[in-house]
């Protein structure tokens, strides 16, 4: 009865998970649409919502890898310290006197974010140290090391390089004509496609595999999946691995976007993906999350502050005020979707 009961308990969870997911999207579309009829001008083109997909597609990727930690109760802050340690080794590796191969700068990123992701998994599965903590100390490495790899900003020469950050894919029937006739077509970055992949990806395997389910079981009630057989500790270690790596190709990507390396590259980063994992429906508590809400996340996180910069409210107060009014919003709202369930429950 018991193990019946738990798996009642994980699906209705999952049902948590679509309800935060339809407001997401909704808030999404009305945000969206009011910014085409209120303020037309770039928000009346398909281009800009592909804008706002090629500024932030390395957030996108970096969140879905954050969303996982989260929905197994975990945290994860040291992302955007790997997203710029990443961008930093890479920019130097393909700008040094022999030059570098595309392959051998992607190995790197990939490399890194393995290296991150096997120790702290370590650290907070197998030795039980708080994953706040781990990830703090992360990204305080993160930093210093990209510090000490150049301090000094520079762009990328490599002209292998410099043609994949300008390849671009157009969008067939998107597009748009400019006042003297002439048409433009809509496109997208690389880093635009690598994004939707690992979110169809990250999509299939938590909705159809065991691993999947795993992470949901393991947020949900640790106790609980310990019933149902699951390995807790290699799950948490997973999700770690699983968001690290994730943050070594979000930093790749990212590098790609901005073609240079500098110490302030993705400052803030971590917090703008919590902030989109959570406006997509993943809650701090563990257990509940959907990768598509996250993609949405991002999306209204960015559209705002795109709203807000269109306004003329470009100073940097009002793009915060924004994204903790939202913040606070999505809060509220998982937190009357946890007051009802309880209600339900005890009914």
């Amino acid at each position: 009865m018991k193990k019946t009961g738990e798996k009642e308990s994980i699906f209705t969870r999952l049902n948590d998970t679509n309800l935060l997911l339809s407001i997401t999207i909704i808030v999404f579309l009305v945000m969206y649409l009011g910014a085409i009829f209120i303020q037309g001008g770039g928000f009346t083109k398909p281009q800009m919502l592909f804008n706002i997909l090629n500024a932030n597609a390395a957030l996108i990727i970096t969140s879905c890898g954050l969303s996982i930690v989260m929905i197994t109760g975990g945290i994860d802050i040291s992302v955007g310290g790997v997203v710029a340690l990443v961008s930093m080794c890479c920019a130097v590796y393909l700008d040094s006197p022999n030059g570098g191969s595309i392959p051998v700068s992607i190995l790197i990123a990939l490399g890194i974010g393995l290296a991150y992701g096997i120790v702290q998994g370590f650290l907070v599965a197998y030795l039980d140290i708080q994953p706040f903590i781990v990830s703090l100390a992360g990204m305080f490495f993160a930093r210093g090391m990209t510090t000490i790899v150049n301090t000094a900003p520079f762009n990328v020469a490599n002209q292998e390089f410099v043609a994949l950050k300008d390849t671009r894919i157009n969008v067939p029937g998107l597009g748009s004509y400019t006042r003297k006739g002439i048409y433009v077509p809509a496109y997208v970055e690389i880093g635009v496609i690598v994004a939707l992949v690992i979110v169809l990806l990250l999509f299939v395997v938590l909705r159809w595999t065991k691993l999947g389910r795993s992470f949901y079981a393991v947020g949900g009630n640790k106790q609980s999946a310990l019933m149902l057989g699951i390995n807790v500790k290699r799950t948490k270690f997973m999700s770690h691995l699983i968001c690290s790596v994730l943050a070594g190709i979000g930093g790749y990507v990212y590098f790609l976007h901005v073609g240079s390396g500098a110490a302030s590259h993705a400052m803030g980063m971590e917090m703008n993906a919590i902030a989109s994992s959570i406006i997509g429906g993943t809650m701090l508590t563990g257990g509940v999350g959907n990768i598509i809400g996250t993609l949405f996340g991002v999306l209204s996180l960015c559209t705002i502050q795109a709203i807000v910069s269109t306004a003329g409210l470009d100073d940097a107060w009002w793009t915060g005020i924004t994204v903790a009014a939202m913040l606070c919003l999505f809060l509220l709202i998982q937190s009357v979707v946890m007051i009802q369930k309880r209600k339900a429950l005890k009914s």
